[in-house]
C-alpha cells in the first residue's frame, strides 16, 4: 500500500487526507490569528477614534484584544471544519445529527463574540466621553454619561439574549414577548423594589438635586457623590468609605446638597480665662474682627462677638463664610484662621480656658 493509498483511507467517514486539510488550515489559520486581530484592531481604532493619544491605542486594544481573538479563533475553526464531515451518532431508536448540534453551540459562541465585542468597544466610547466630560465645567455630563453607557451595555446585553434564544435555541420570539406581555404585572409586582429605584434614577437626572462630584448629606451620611447608577448612587465618605445608596430612598428623604451652596459657614467659640481683663478681650475680638474680614477666602458676613460667660471660660463667638463650597478650601481657609487667632491670643498675653472645677474646702 502506497502513500497515497493510506491518505485515501476512510477513518469515522472522512479520508485521512481530509484530517490533514484540516489540521494545516488550522494550524494556518491560528498562526495568522494574532497578525490578522492587531491589523482589524488598529483599523477599529482609526475609524473610531481618529488622531487620539497613544493611552487611547493602548486602552482600545487592551478592552477588544480577548473578544477579537476569540472571534477569529471561531472563524478558523469554522472553516477549517469544511474539510471534514460529522458522522451521525445512531441511536437504538434512529439517528442524530451531531452537526446540527455542533452548529447551534458554534452560532451560540459567535453570538457571544459579537455582542461581548460590542460591549467593550461600548466601554472605549464610555472612557473617552468620560475624558471629554472632565475637560467642561459643567458637571451634568459626569453624571450623564456612565447612566448612558449603563444603558447602552443593559440593551446589549438583552438584544443579544433575544439573538441567542431566536437563533440557537429556536424560541418563537413573538410568542416570548406575548407571553412576557401576558405576565407583565406580575413582573412588576415581584421587582417592585427595582423598578422603584429605576424611576428614582431618572428623578434625579431630571430634577437635578446633585450632580457627580457634589457634597451631599443623606441620612446621617456626608460624602462626594461618585455615580448614579440604575439602581443606587454611590456616595464617597470623608473617610474614603463607600456608601451605596438606594434612589428611590434619595428621593424619598431630606437631602442637604452642600456643593450647591456658594459659601460654606464655620462658627465656634474660643474661651479665654476668667482673669482676662475687659480690654485685652475688646482688642482680642477687634483684632479677629479685622482677621476674618481681611482674610481673602471670606466674606464681609463675619461676626467676632464676646457672647457668654462659660462655666470655666469667657466664651468669644466667632462666625464667618468661606467663599467656596469645597471642603478642601474650606478646611485649608479655617487652618489658616485658626493659627492667626493662636497667634492673636499669645499677642495680647492671654490664656485659653480649659474646662476646670475649683474646690473649697471648708474648716469647722
Amino acid at each position: 500500500m502506497d502513500f497515497f493509498e493510506i491518505l485515501n483511507i476512510d477513518f469515522f467517514g472522512n479520508k485521512i487526507i481530509n484530517y490533514l486539510y484540516f489540521l494545516v488550515s488550522l494550524i494556518l489559520g491560528l498562526l495568522i490569528t494574532n497578525p490578522l486581530r492587531l491589523f482589524i484592531t488598529k483599523l477599529l481604532f482609526n475609524f473610531f477614534a481618529k488622531d487620539e493619544s497613544g493611552n487611547d491605542n493602548i486602552k482600545f486594544d487592551l478592552l477588544l484584544k480577548k473578544p477579537i481573538r476569540y472571534f477569529l479563533f471561531l472563524v478558523v475553526v469554522y472553516f477549517s471544519s469544511k474539510f471534514i464531515n460529522l458522522p451521525d451518532y445512531l441511536s437504538s431508536e434512529d439517528s442524530v445529527d451531531i452537526s446540527i448540534y455542533i452548529s447551534k453551540a458554534f452560532n451560540l459562541f459567535i453570538l457571544i463574540t459579537i455582542f461581548w465585542t460590542i460591549n467593550r468597544a461600548i466601554d472605549f466610547f464610555g472612557y473617552k466621553l468620560k475624558n471629554r466630560a472632565l475637560e467642561t465645567e459643567s458637571k451634568v455630563d459626569d453624571q450623564l454619561i456612565p447612566f448612558a453607557i449603563d444603558i447602552a451595555k443593559v440593551l446589549t446585553i438583552v438584544l443579544g439574549i433575544v439573538m441567542i434564544l431566536g437563533n440557537v435555541f429556536d424560541v418563537n420570539i413573538t410568542a416570548l414577548v406575548t407571553g412576557l406581555g401576558i405576565g407583565g404585572v406580575a413582573f412588576a409586582l415581584a421587582s417592585k423594589e427595582s423598578l422603584e429605584n429605576l424611576l428614582g434614577s431618572f428623578t434625579i437626572f431630571f430634577d437635578k438635586p446633585f450632580t457627580v462630584g457634589d457634597i451631599v448629606t443623606l441620612g446621617g451620611v456626608t460624602g462626594i457623590v461618585e455615580k448614579v447608577g440604575f439602581r443606587s448612587t454611590r456616595i464617597r465618605t470623608f473617610d474614603k468609605s463607600i456608601v451605596t445608596v438606594p434612589n428611590k430612598n434619595i428621593i424619598s428623604s431630606e437631602l442637604d446638597n452642600l456643593g450647591a451652596r456658594p459659601v460654606r459657614r464655620v462658627k465656634f467659640n474660643i474661651g479665654l480665662t476668667y482673669d482676662t481683663s475687659i480690654e485685652k478681650i475688646k482688642a482680642i475680638v477687634n483684632d479677629i474682627q479685622i482677621l476674618v474680614d481681611r482674610h481673602e477666602m471670606t466674606n464681609q458676613d463675619g461676626k467676632v462677638k464676646f457672647l457668654n460667660f462659660g462655666p470655666s471660660s469667657l466664651d468669644i463667638m466667632v462666625l464667618y463664610y468661606v467663599d467656596s463650597p469645597d471642603w478642601e478650601v474650606l478646611i485649608d481657609t479655617q487652618e489658616k484662621i485658626n493659627f492667626s487667632i493662636i497667634e492673636i491670643v499669645n499677642k495680647h498675653k492671654c490664656e485659653f480656658a480649659f474646662p476646670s472645677r475649683s474646690i473649697y474646702i471648708e474648716k469647722n
